[in-house]
C-alpha cells in the first residue's frame, strides 16, 4: 500500500486541508509525535471503552466506526476514508475511545499523540477552526442517526443508509461491505436488510449483483428515506 521510500507519516499530512495551516516547524513537531500502524481487513483499529492516547487518522483504506450498544448489537455511525479522523474526542481529555473502529479494507493509520494535537489547537487558530468544521460534519451525521432511530421505519432507515454509503465517494464501496455492515448503518436486522433490499430491487429502485448495490431510481429512494 505504501510506495518505497515514502513514510506513512508524510502521507498523513498530505490528505487534509487543515494541515496546510501548519508551519514547517509545526509539521515537524506533529510528525515526531506520530506513529504509523497497519491493519488488515477485519481487524479492530480502536475499541470503545479502552484507553485513548492517540488521535487516529486514516491515510489509506476504508474503516467503519460504530457504537457497541450491547455485546451483540452494534450501530454503525460513519465510514472513514483517507483524510478522516476516527477518534478526535481523545483531544478533549476523553480518556477512553467513545466508539470502536474496524478496517473494512487494509488500512494504514497515523496515530497522533493527543497532547501534540491539543497544543496545535491552542496555538494555531486557523488549524483549530478547520478541525472544528470537520467535527461539525460528524456531529451533524450523528444528529441524523438519532432522528432516524426515533422517526423512521425499517425501509426508511435502509434507504437512508444506502444513500449515505453510495454518496461516500469511495471506489466500489458496496463490494467492501457485507450485508451485516449495511444492516449496522440502517440499525435494523440482517434478515430485514436482505428482505428490503430484494423489495427495492423488485421495484427497480436498486439493482443487486452479489454484494454490489447500484441505485437505479434515486428519486424513489430519496422519497422512501424522507418519508421514513
Amino acid at each position: 500500500m505504501q510506495n518505497p521510500g515514502e513514510s506513512t507519516e508524510s502521507k498523513c499530512f498530505s490528505h487534509l486541508a487543515c494541515f496546510d495551516s501548519l508551519s514547517a516547524e509545526e509539521l515537524e513537531y506533529i510528525a515526531t509525535n506520530t506513529r504509523s500502524l497497519y491493519f488488515k481487513s477485519g481487524e479492530t483499529i480502536c475499541k470503545q471503552g479502552t484507553y485513548a492516547p492517540y488521535v487516529i487518522f486514516i491515510s489509506e483504506g476504508l474503516a467503519k466506526i460504530y457504537l457497541e450498544v450491547t455485546r451483540d448489537k452494534q450501530v454503525s455511525t460513519q465510514l472513514a476514508k483517507p483524510g478522516d479522523f476516527i477518534s478526535f474526542s481523545a483531544v478533549f481529555r476523553q480518556d477512553e475511545y467513545s466508539t470502536s473502529a474496524a478496517a473494512l479494507t487494509d488500512v494504514s493509520a497515523c496515530m497522533i499523540n493527543r497532547e501534540a494535537v491539543t497544543g496545535l489547537l491552542k496555538s494555531n487558530t486557523d488549524f483549530a477552526y478547520k478541525i472544528i468544521s470537520r467535527n461539525w460534519q460528524t456531529e451533524n451525521r450523528l444528529l441524523g442517526i438519532i432522528s432516524d432511530l426515533a422517526h423512521k421505519q425499517m425501509a426508511g432507515k435502509l434507504a437512508t443508509a444506502i444513500i449515505y454509503i453510495a454518496d461516500f465517494a469511495y471506489p466500489d464501496i458496496f463490494n467492501k461491505l457485507g450485508r451485516k455492515d449495511i444492516a449496522g448503518f440502517a440499525n435494523i436486522s440482517i434478515e430485514s436488510t436482505v428482505k428490503i433490499l430484494k423489495e427495492f430491487a423488485s421495484e427497480d429502485i436498486i439493482s443487486l449483483s452479489k454484494k454490489d448495490i447500484k441505485i437505479t431510481n434515486r428519486k424513489a429512494l430519496e422519497k422512501i428515506s424522507k418519508a421514513g
